[in-house]
């Protein structure tokens, strides 16, 4: 049983009903997506939230590239291909480190991060 607060909602963030798909009580138009699958005789569930990854890449000239994504695999991919006009000229890359984040905004504030002065010098010194 979920005890009620200061002003008189129930605690617990996530409301279940049958009939209806899973919904925040924070953000009653979000969604998260359900999956079911089998661990040997139990069933498991898990629920998906899309990732956003920070990356660093190290270039041909020696200088980090700092990019962010929601699909690093082919990102990287389009990096060595020469898709991405900003690596284009300095290929191949060689990925250094990834960070993940599951908010979105919080990925891009740290890469913008990143790309500050500080940043560059925390690059240096734990990455490089």
């Amino acid at each position: 049983m979920a005890s009620k607060g200061a002003r008189g909602f129930k605690s617990h963030l996530l409301r279940f009903h049958p009939t209806k798909p899973w919904r925040s009580r924070a953000s009653p138009g979000f969604r998260l997506l359900h999956q079911s699958f089998s661990v040997g005789a139990r069933t498991q569930s898990a629920f998906y939230m899309e990732n956003y990854y920070v990356y660093i890449l190290m270039c041909n000239g020696g200088k980090p590239y700092i990019g962010c994504t929601n699909n690093l695999e082919d990102r990287i991919i389009r990096h060595n291909k020469g898709y991405v006009p900003a690596t284009a000229n300095i290929l191949p890359v060689k990925l250094i480190t990834y960070i993940v984040f599951q908010d979105k905004y919080k990925a891009y504030e740290f890469e913008k991060y990143l790309k500050s002065g500080s940043g560059r010098a925390f690059i240096k010194k734990h990455f490089v």
